[in-house]
């Protein structure tokens, strides 16, 4: 599953070169060059990761997080700026940033920090998941296998199987669900939805996808 990025940066070359640069490493990223559309986008799309600049018009990076960890959300943030104070660095963390990269900074290690928090957060040290059963599951490839012998699933049934595996016994609502499955161009399908949990359930057991009524799914470990 292609994790996503939101990267915050208002000069529109810089912004440009490093999502050039991380859409080459497999990553699919929303650019916002102020914090109000980067607010838009934190909350309509499934974001695995953001990468923040401080000084952007409208609402600067530190107010933006702040909001974003007063409504709940925890994804994981990366501050890129050219402030370089303890002061503003204290500032960061205090608002709830997970990392730090003063500018100038080299495209490699800003790729070794976002590799570091994606596997620190969702746990993706190891590509291939032992699910019991003989059943091993490649999250980079989508590959599910019994006793070595592909089991035939559906795309959206795999992607479906990796997102409950990035949140172990968590509820995942049916709008992220949805957004991970379905293109922006594509109209999700709670139909189509409700075949592919059947068809997981009828490979790893019943037991391992609850129902939350009107609200999502837990994939128990």
């Amino acid at each position: 599953m292609t994790q996503t990025i939101l990267l915050l940066e208002d000069d529109m070359q810089l912004s440009d070169t490093v999502r050039q640069f991380l859409v080459l490493q497999g990553y699919k990223v929303f650019c916002a060059y102020d914090g109000l559309q980067a607010q838009d986008i934190a909350y309509e799309k499934h974001i695995d990761l953001m990468l923040l600049d401080v000084k952007v018009p409208h609402l600067n990076g530190f107010d933006f997080l702040k909001a974003l960890r007063s409504g709940g959300k925890d994804t994981p943030a990366i501050f890129i700026t050219s402030l370089n104070s303890v002061k503003d660095v204290t500032q960061g963390f205090d608002n709830g940033c997970d990392d730090y990269i003063r500018k100038p900074f080299a495209l490699k290690e800003l790729l070794v920090r976002v590799e570091s928090l994606l596997k620190r957060t969702y746990g993706t040290h190891e590509e291939k998941i032992d699910l019991g059963h003989g059943l091993l599951f490649d999250i980079k490839s989508l590959l599910l296998t019994q006793e070595n012998k592909r089991v035939s699933l559906k795309t959206k049934e795999l992607k479906l199987l990796a997102l409950f595996l990035q949140y172990p016994n968590e509820l995942i609502e049916y709008e992220k669900i949805f957004e991970t499955l379905w293109e922006y161009n594509e109209e999700p399908s709670a139909g189509s939805l409700r075949t592919y949990i059947k068809t997981l359930r009828a490979v790893m057991g019943k037991e391992k996808i609850e129902t939350i009524k009107n609200i999502g799914y837990r994939f128990v470990t």
